[in-house]
């Protein structure tokens, strides 16, 4: 099955001819697959700690914290050690209708079951010691934006995308450690921090959650950011749904806190998910734009959506304004 192959810590993922799904677990030491793009460690405290997802299943740690509010992962029906140390989760099939099939209507709302379940983990992450801490600092640091060769002190041009949203990510770019300073400031909650569509099934009205390796200590607004900008980087969501699903996600997670008893300010929650879409994405325009500016593409597939690197300018214009906005929202 597709998975992120680019990512040492799953050894693959296999659809089973009687239905169940194999994940492989490999461990940091053993030699990766595949060529490297996400570094793994065996680092509990590590943002990609190999064994992250495989303790959130086996301790039912997964299947419990969002249980409440209609968000599951796929049941787990075993495990197995191998004698090389990696780990096998077999999980059921999660039969449904895939995240980037839903309407508009459907993201909105997992984003309230979102908003109901953090708002219950608001100010009381769990301690468990294998839980991500930190994430969005370490995966600036060590994850996409290392492909960043664009200097931040040259101007940042393209004929296809605005000057003035670019100025802005570019000013954002060059405050990275300062956003997430301002990020960490933000009320903690207990997080998914990988939610995209691609994660997600629907079972009627319960949302199925994949793919849990990051879960950890994280902040009110971090993940519906993640679920508004990943809806529309890699082509596989019509573009100009992008002001339609931002603003009934940042609605329904609002209306999910409240249901979940959260009483803080709505406003606030709002800025929260631009400050963290902008500063979890700040290495995204200067890595485009260094692939276009050196290869004259994006020197890299995006699911077969787009046809040349122009396309996918055109395609990500919008994309590239709002957060250019939401930068200019948040400074």
């Amino acid at each position: 099955m597709v998975h992120n192959r680019g990512n040492p810590a799953t050894g693959g993922v296999w659809r089973m001819p009687g239905g169940e799904v194999l994940k492989v677990a490999r461990p940091a030491w053993l030699p990766p697959l595949h060529p490297v793009t996400w570094p793994t460690s065996d680092d509990p405290a590590h943002w990609n700690y190999w064994q992250r997802e495989a303790l959130a299943y086996r301790t039912g740690f997964a299947a419990s914290v969002y249980a409440d509010a209609g968000i599951v992962p796929p049941s787990l029906l075993r495990t197995a050690d191998r004698p090389d140390g990696e780990i096998e989760l077999w999980l059921a099939f999660a039969d449904g209708m895939p995240g980037f099939s839903w309407p508009v209507a459907r993201i909105a709302a997992f984003a309230r079951q979102l908003g109901q379940a953090q708002a219950g983990w608001a100010g009381r992450v769990p301690a468990e010691p294998w839980l991500s801490r930190h994430w969005l600092a370490q995966y600036l640091s060590a994850g996409p934006a290392t492909s960043v060769f664009l200097s931040p002190a040259s101007p940042w041009r393209h004929p296809l995308w605005p000057s003035d949203a670019l100025d802005r990510l570019r000013s954002a770019w060059i405050a990275r450690p300062s956003l997430v300073t301002r990020c960490d400031a933000v009320p903690h909650t207990l997080c998914h921090l990988d939610v995209w569509p691609n994660n997600l099934i629907s079972s009627g009205a319960t949302s199925v959650l994949l793919d849990w390796a990051f879960c950890g200590d994280g902040g009110i607004g971090e993940d519906p950011a993640n679920l508004i900008v990943d809806s529309f980087t890699d082509g596989l969501m019509d573009p100009s749904l992008l002001p339609e699903l931002t603003e009934a996600v940042m609605d329904s997670y609002v209306e999910g806190l409240r249901d979940g008893g959260w009483t803080g300010s709505g406003d606030d929650v709002r800025r929260w998910i631009m400050l963290f879409g902008v500063t979890k994405y700040s290495w995204f325009a200067p890595a485009l734009l260094g692939r276009m500016i050196h290869d004259g593409d994006l020197g890299q597939k995006t699911y077969g959506q787009d046809t040349s690197g122009d396309s996918a300018m055109v395609r990500l214009r919008g994309l590239i304004t709002m957060l250019g906005e939401w930068a200019a929202a948040v400074r």
